[in-house]
């Protein structure tokens, strides 16, 4: 199957890994991200290489981003979603949300997850919610490795 493209108006998302402009990724993602900052520009390639990765581009420029690690059968988690400052507020976000959430490879997934600070409403309209206690979720922090 070739790359999952959606189009509107101007603007693309695309699961074309060729598409992807690493410099914008890694210089948002270190630079600007609270959940990435300083993460060296080897670990963005190793993670972008393991996931499913949605480039959202204006005409032929990459101005947002998202991934999943995701085996496409039953699990996915949602990661590194950003859209440029000078393109928020045009629906963006919104719109790379609905896109991932109708990726035909996607349609069985059962659970999805995903870590986020400050966009908890944008989820939401998604049917995503705080984890239920009953799930029984736990992870492993590693004192010994760097966290990003």
């Amino acid at each position: 199957m070739g790359p999952y493209e959606v189009r509107k108006n101007d603007f693309l998302i695309s699961t074309d890994r060729s598409l992807l402009n690493l410099d914008i990724i890694h210089g948002y993602l270190s630079k600007e991200s609270y959940w990435a900052m300083n993460i060296p520009r080897e670990l963005v390639e190793k993670s972008i290489e393991h996931s499913l990765c949605f480039g959202i581009y204006h005409q032929q420029q990459q101005v947002g981003f998202g991934r999943l690690i995701t085996d496409q059968a039953t699990f996915a988690y949602l990661a590194d979603v950003f859209v440029l400052e000078s393109y928020r507020g045009k629906g963006l976000s919104k719109w790379l949300m609905e896109s991932i959430h109708a990726h035909p490879e996607l349609q069985g997934l059962r659970r999805w997850v995903l870590g986020t600070r400050d966009a908890h409403g944008l989820y939401t309209q998604f049917g995503w919610a705080e984890l239920p206690e009953e799930l029984r979720h736990r992870f492993m922090h590693r004192q010994d490795r760097k966290t990003y």
